[in-house]
C-alpha cells in the first residue's frame, strides 16, 4: 500500500490530506475537515488537473493586456502547452469578460476566456 501527503488547495485552510492508495485505486483519504477535500485528493492522485491563468495582448485597447483563465481545469500535463498558445494569442478591442480569446487551447477542448472588460480607444 502507498501513502501519499498533500495539501488541499480548494479554500484557504489548507488541509493536510493522507490518501492511502493500492495501485491506481484511492483506498481512503484523511485529513480532510469538509468533502471538497477527499474529492480534491481522490482526483489530484489519479488524474491531476489545473486551471491556468496569464494574460493575452490586446491591440486597440484601453489596457495592453487582458487577464485570462481557462473556461475549465484542464490536465496539469498540459499546462505548458496552453501557455505556448496563450502566448501567442493576440485579441483586438474590445473585450469582454467570458470573451473566448483562444479557442480549444493546446487540443484540450477547454476555451482561454477573458476575465476582464477592456474597452476600445
Amino acid at each position: 500500500m502507498e501513502k501519499r501527503e498533500l495539501t488541499c488547495i480548494n479554500c484557504p485552510m489548507g488541509c493536510q490530506l493522507t490518501v492511502e492508495m493500492e495501485g491506481n485505486e484511492v483506498l481512503s483519504v484523511s485529513g480532510n475537515t469538509c468533502p471538497r477535500g477527499d474529492i480534491y485528493a481522490r482526483k489530484e492522485v489519479v488524474n491531476p488537473t489545473r486551471i491556468v491563468t496569464s494574460t493575452v495582448r490586446i491591440i486597440g485597447g484601453d489596457k495592453e493586456r487582458c487577464s485570462v483563465k481557462t473556461a475549465n481545469d484542464i490536465p496539469k500535463g498540459k499546462i505548458f502547452e496552453i501557455m505556448k498558445d496563450i502566448d501567442a494569442a493576440v485579441a483586438h478591442a474590445p473585450v469582454k469578460i467570458g470573451d473566448v480569446l483562444v479557442k480549444n487551447a493546446a487540443g484540450t477542448g477547454v476555451d482561454v476566456i477573458a476575465t476582464r472588460n477592456i474597452h476600445q480607444i
